[in-house]
């Protein structure tokens, strides 16, 4: 179900409409989403690249090493945010990645286990 899947991006989507209406910030919430949607086109990227390493050990490393980067890019947004804007804007774009988060992981939970690759 495509819905399902991109459900954290659509919460992020639909919520900034009533959160900044109720005053929260504008830039920390813009820094927050940037960063959640930047690392989530990077994770679909990702895999569609490493899904053509032949070598396992090596698609490993490299997956291991795009997901903790994507860990640091979501620290610099909030980090960014907390710098550039204030400090309630760092607030805000740490609720808005650990929402996101929370969404993604409930959503990969009740997901079941992944296809198995079957080798021909």
């Amino acid at each position: 179900m495509p819905i399902r899947r991109y459900l954290d991006l659509v919460v992020v989507a639909i919520a900034a409409i009533p959160l900044l209406a109720l005053g929260a910030p504008a830039f920390g919430y813009l820094v927050g989403a940037g960063g959640w949607i930047l690392q989530r086109a990077l994770q679909l990227n990702e895999h569609r690249l490493t899904a053509g390493i032949a070598d396992p050990r090596r698609a490993v490393g490299v997956r291991l090493f795009g997901s903790f980067g994507r860990v640091w890019l979501l620290a610099g947004a909030i980090v960014i945010a907390g710098v550039v804007g204030t400090r309630a804007d760092g607030l805000t774009a740490a609720l808005v990645i650990f929402c996101a988060y929370s969404i993604a992981f409930v959503v990969r939970l009740l997901s079941g286990a992944p296809p198995s690759r079957v080798e021909p």
